[in-house]
């Protein structure tokens, strides 16, 4: 029998994108309000509360108020929103970090920020591993495709081509920043300069390390193992191979895929190194994610219906 699936926010960018994803799966059956009933309260709350999955794409103080609305605990929720991405009882839903299991057992789980997905995937394990180490002040810059700032952003762009690079967050308080330190055990908040550039899609995090000045930090080769090591086996996150040439190319034509790939840079006297995620931010940083946890929560392989 397939299970229930309410998507609320459905009309927004990464809502349409996950129903694109389950759209045609056997193992889902979609619950569709129309656009008078979506904004009808009491057709929300029965939608809430007969579906067996919610998927929460709102903002943040809309997202509390689903939740609120949900009254019983046969409701399994995800939370695209960042509500609820350090709230306690919530299960931070990037399995490969937080563990398959706690996401295969969680009522609630917080689908990660984009930006947040490639940091922790690189920092957290390295910590771990007692390869970096915790108390340093981390910087990250980012750059990301405009259709992860929603209609608005995405509308900007489109008529303004002209806009070659958009920084913002520059009072650097962005929404992001909670679930990198808490989810990575950093005692020091980091430094985050996210950026917008005229592509639709795509993103790439990138964070530079002075390994010479940081005590106990491990060498490039040795950063670069771990990572493997510690993402053998994953199907989504990878390790990219190293270019030839020096480079690394984000291009505006990229259709997008789930998946996400890391790569580690060091200088010839290995004093310096830089840790590089590249993933689609509608993808593994945000609808392809919330389908893997949805995948595992139901039980279903975790790849089901994603793009790889």
């Amino acid at each position: 029998m397939a299970q229930t699936v309410f998507i609320d926010g459905a009309a927004g960018t990464t809502g349409l994108e996950i129903a694109e994803r389950l759209a045609g799966r056997a193992e889902f059956s979609l619950i569709v309000l129309d656009e008078v009933r979506r904004k009808d309260a009491d057709a929300r709350r029965e939608a809430l509360n007969d579906a067996d999955f919610v998927i929460l794409c709102l903002p943040d103080d809309a997202a509390r108020e689903a939740v609120v609305m949900i009254e019983g605990d046969r409701t399994r929720v995800i939370d695209a929103s960042t509500a609820h991405r350090t709230a306690a009882g919530w299960v931070y839903g990037l399995p490969e970090v937080t563990g398959h299991d706690a996401v295969a057992n969680a009522a609630r789980v917080s689908n990660p920020g984009c930006y947040s997905t490639g940091f922790i995937a690189l920092i957290a394990p390295l910590i771990r591993a007692g390869l970096l180490p915790a108390d340093w002040p981390y910087a990250c810059n980012a750059v990301s495709g405009y259709s992860g700032g929603g209609k608005a952003l995405i509308e900007r762009f489109e008529q303004d081509r002209d806009i070659a690079w958009r920084g913002y967050a520059l009072g650097l308080g962005h929404k992001h920043v909670p679930e990198m330190q808490a989810h990575c055990d950093l005692s020091v908040a980091p430094l985050f300069s996210p950026s917008v550039i005229p592509a639709h899609r795509g993103m790439v995090v990138d964070v530079q390390l002075p390994l010479s000045v940081m005590a106990g930090a491990g060498s490039p080769d040795a950063l670069r193992g771990a990572l493997a090591d510690f993402y053998a086996g994953s199907p989504i996150v990878v390790m990219g191979e190293t270019p030839s040439d020096g480079e690394m190319l984000l291009r505006g034509s990229n259709a997008g895929d789930d998946r996400i790939e890391l790569f580690v840079f060091g200088n010839a006297d290995a004093s310096q190194a830089r840790l590089i995620a590249r993933l689609d931010n509608l993808g593994k940083g945000a609808s392809g994610a919330c389908v893997q946890n949805l995948n595992i929560m139901a039980g279903l392989p975790e790849t089901a219906g994603l793009r790889l």
